[in-house]
């Protein structure tokens, strides 16, 4: 089945916070990390039955929902996971912030990396825990972690590292060797682990897979939560889902504080869509991924014919990592935005001198983007 990326959709009377935001007319908004495109037939399709029913009462997770998770990790990922260790969210986001206030005291030191996508910092922030930073650094086109400093980083405070792959927003996909070095780093410095893995649908390098944290071995998922959702990959932000996935019993119920309490649970719909996504949106995600692909190599090829610009591999997700340092600029994002760009700033992830820019768009918008950045910078 073909699926339409290129129609252009309009988004300006859908209260969309990445096109209605106040910045003004005439600007080409490339910030939020939402894409531009229709969600998956599928869903669409199961929505609007679940619309046709015309009751929309209280709601609980349905009882398939767990089973459905567990069967799509193990084909998705090769990950044998419990459904009993799955904790139902209403977001990532809330997991994150959970995750930090539960797993760790007044006092004690979390592990961030820089740059990161600016929410594993915030929960750190209003939960008054301080943070410790794990610079990444690029090598050969990636953003890794600093093997051979996390030890200088770590101190007797130190007891949850937050973790990030799909890394937001630097693209990379790390290998088991990698994400094996950080997950026996944590074990030999008795760190619990918040791995915050959204991206995980959304791999674009040809010669990388996702590979969860915790999958790597049983000593590492025992001191792991897993933050997954089907929102990001399948383009439902608005009505989607999350979920947690902790072996450790005692980790698992911290991530089940506040639960249909002070945290709200997801809407029917929420159920909806998600599950809808994981029988039958497969071949929409097949080729979302082969139009991203072409995206990011079209950005490769413009971005890198600019003298004093340079970019990341962009192994994975549709957010582009621009260097904009040998500009020599105090604000990039600012001589973008007054051009009709919006990108995000890199100040918001750690990172002055860069922007990043969402590829999660129509090839035509990605072009007008291109020319804005390609008129502003040289």
């Amino acid at each position: 089945m073909a699926f339409d990326f290129d129609t252009l959709t309009d988004r300006l009377e859908s209260d969309s916070i990445r096109w209605e935001g106040a910045l003004g007319k005439g600007v080409l908004p490339l910030w939020v990390a939402d894409m531009d495109f229709k969600s998956p037939p599928c869903v669409i399709e199961a929505l609007n039955n679940r619309v046709q029913q015309g009751i929309y009462g209280y709601t609980h997770s349905p009882h398939q929902m767990n089973r459905m998770i567990a069967d799509y990790l193990e084909e998705q990922y090769q990950w044998s996971v419990d459904p009993d260790w799955i904790v139902i969210l209403p977001s990532v986001v809330s997991g994150l912030y959970t995750a930090v206030q539960q797993l760790t005291n007044i006092g004690d030191g979390v592990l961030v990396p820089n740059p990161v996508y600016h929410h594993l910092r915030l929960a750190c922030t209003t939960a008054n825990r301080s943070t410790q930073d794990m610079p990444l650094v690029l090598q050969e086109g990636r953003w890794v972690l600093p093997s051979d400093q996390l030890s200088e980083i770590v101190n007797d405070k130190t007891k949850l590292a937050l973790f990030c792959n799909p890394q937001n927003p630097g693209s990379t996909v790390l290998t088991r060797d990698e994400l094996k070095e950080f997950g026996n780093f944590c074990i030999q410095n008795d760190l619990r682990i918040c791995s915050d893995e959204i991206h995980a649908g959304l791999v674009l390098a040809e010669d990388r897979k996702h590979i969860p944290l915790a999958s790597i071995s049983k000593e590492i998922s025992e001191r792991t939560v897993t933050l997954m959702s089907l929102n990001k990959t399948f383009n439902f932000p608005g009505v989607g889902l999350a979920w947690a996935i902790a072996e450790n019993p005692v980790l698992r119920k911290a991530m089940q504080v506040g639960l249909h309490q002070t945290i709200a649970p997801p809407s029917l719909f929420a159920y909806t869509a998600t599950m809808a996504a994981i029988k039958e949106g497969e071949p929409w995600r097949k080729s979302l991924i082969e139009y991203l692909r072409k995206n990011r190599d079209l950005i490769q090829e413009r971005i890198g014919s600019i003298t004093k610009l340079s970019i990341d591999k962009m192994e994975g997700s549709y957010l582009a990592w621009i260097d904009c340092t040998a500009l020599q600029s105090q604000n990039p994002h600012q001589l973008l935005l007054d051009a009709g760009l919006a990108t995000s700033p890199g100040s918001q992830f750690g990172r002055d001198q860069f922007v990043r820019l969402n590829f999660g768009t129509q090839r035509s918008r990605l072009n007008e983007a291109l020319g804005i950045i390609q008129k502003t910078f040289t």
